[in-house]
């Protein structure tokens, strides 16, 4: 039977997953994609085929027990009964923090998922969600490989002054440093830039991913040297909940003069926070351009979500020494052609020169003329993680030396 690799993206009430096999090329080839949401409250699983047709839609009884452990095995069920010649033969999964050990994806045994452990409370809000199912797997399918593949590997190659904060050297040995978010997807961006553009795959790039969650990556020949995500996913960016960049004695003045505690100013923070504070609207940037013209609240987390991105986009050019191009991903930077057009009118003064009606039009290319090029590439974080797990699969096929 054809070996198939399932690839897992869990968060808090959700569980994204997609099938692949493997091409000739050895390039992953998607077999289904789906999603498993509103866990712990009302699930609903909806499950494609690689053409977008809706193979399966259930919504389960509601109830608290049906959490990612259950969403796990209606999928593994399903796909039992659909497999047609493919067999399940691993598991990987995005896991948001790998710390300083873990550069590149890797095996999981007892002493990584330790390790991993270790790391949840540099992402409290994230790591927890992301080894949940791997536990699973580990419990209900035991012989199943799993690879972890990481969000901060990408930007473990930065050099040293750009992963360090100005805090004392032993807080900084204890892990407070810059680790950067988004390595999946700007991974992928380095890895097929080279087919839209060969100048821009060995120039000064800055990748945007724009979405919920937010960040820009420079990218000197393909490689991360600087990021606007730091110690946590909260830095850098406003994102759709989450501040961005938020001056730590304000945190001091959150805790003594409003006395929030703790946990009600990290959930403030994350989740009550960014886009939708900001507008007191709504997180997402449909509905916030909806109501521009008429909702003022809507108007101004535009602008500073605009704003901020052409600040930081300008420190990146710095820690490049110039650029050469423009790369928007995410929901946000494929999809709103808006914010594009905002972002690329204020990075005038770099040479940028939008193209309107390629804009418009989704692009790849959106600019015109001579100087640097902006271009719009959709991401693919999970076809990422399918060939990092070929990739430990392989190796381990390896025969000793």
């Amino acid at each position: 039977m054809v070996p198939a690799a399932l690839v897992l993206n869990a968060g808090s009430s959700s569980l994204k997953f997609q099938v692949f096999l493997r091409g000739e090329d050895g390039a992953p080839q998607r077999l289904y994609q789906g999603l498993a949401e509103g866990l712990g409250g009302a699930p609903h699983l909806c499950i494609r085929d690689r053409a977008g047709t809706v193979l399966a839609d259930e919504r389960p009884d509601a109830q608290a027990s049906y959490g990612h452990e259950a969403a796990l095995l209606q999928v593994a069920e399903w796909l039992s009964t659909h497999r047609g010649e493919h067999r399940l033969a691993a598991v990987g999964h995005r896991v948001v923090h790998g710390g300083m050990a873990y550069a590149a994806p890797v095996r999981i045994d007892d002493a990584v998922l330790e390790e991993l452990e270790r790391l949840v409370p540099l992402a409290p809000l994230h790591q927890p969600h992301n080894l949940e199912p791997i536990r699973i797997v580990r419990r209900r399918f035991p012989d199943l490989p799993q690879v972890a593949c990481f969000d901060t590997a990408f930007h473990r190659g930065q050099p040293e002054v750009a992963q360090l904060f100005a805090l004392p050297a032993e807080v900084s040995r204890r892990g407070v440093r810059r680790y950067g978010f988004h390595g999946l997807s700007y991974a992928f961006i380095a890895s097929v830039l080279g087919a839209v553009s060969p100048a821009l795959a060995e120039g000064r790039v800055v990748a945007a991913h724009l979405g919920n969650g937010a960040s820009l990556c420079a990218l000197d020949r393909g490689r991360s040297i600087a990021t606007t995500m730091g110690f946590s996913a909260l830095d850098g960016l406003p994102m759709g909940t989450r501040c961005g960049s938020l001056d730590a004695g304000a945190v001091f003045y959150l805790l003594r003069e409003m006395g929030l505690t703790p946990d009600q100013a990290e959930r403030m923070l994350y989740t009550r926070s960014g886009l939708l504070g900001v507008s007191g609207l709504s997180n997402d940037m449909r509905i916030l351009r909806a109501h521009a013209a008429t909702h003022p609240g809507a108007r101004t987390a535009i602008d500073l979500f605009v704003y901020r991105i052409g600040r930081e986009l300008g420190s990146l050019v710095a820690a490049l020494g110039g650029i050469d191009g423009i790369v928007f991903t995410g929901g946000i930077g494929e999809h709103d052609a808006a914010t594009r057009a905002e972002v690329l009118r204020g990075a005038a003064w770099a040479g940028f020169r939008l193209d309107e009606a390629a804009n418009a039009a989704g692009g790849p290319r959106i600019t015109r003329g001579e100087g640097p090029q902006a271009f719009v590439i959709p991401t693919d974080e999970e076809a990422m993680i399918a060939r990092g797990m070929h990739a430990v699969l392989d190796e381990a096929r390896q025969p000793a030396q």
